[in-house]
């Protein structure tokens, strides 16, 4: 699977990012829309971690898909 892939099945894995990451909200989810890069960025915010470590925990989620 690719990111192309993901932002295609973006609204079919929306229940998995909420259950990997609880503190995104659902307009945070929409708002993310399946971009990458979008969701490392809310992944930092939410949890105030380094990008590099929302980088690696977006890698981690993807390679078990």
């Amino acid at each position: 699977m690719n990111w192309d892939q993901i932002e295609g099945r973006w609204k079919q894995l929306t229940g998995d990012v909420k259950k990997q990451w609880g503190r995104l909200t659902d307009d945070d989810v929409d708002t993310i829309d399946g971009q990458q890069d979008k969701l490392v960025g809310k992944i930092q915010e939410a949890y105030g971690i380094q990008r590099e470590e929302a980088d690696r925990q977006v890698r981690e989620w993807f390679n078990r898909l």
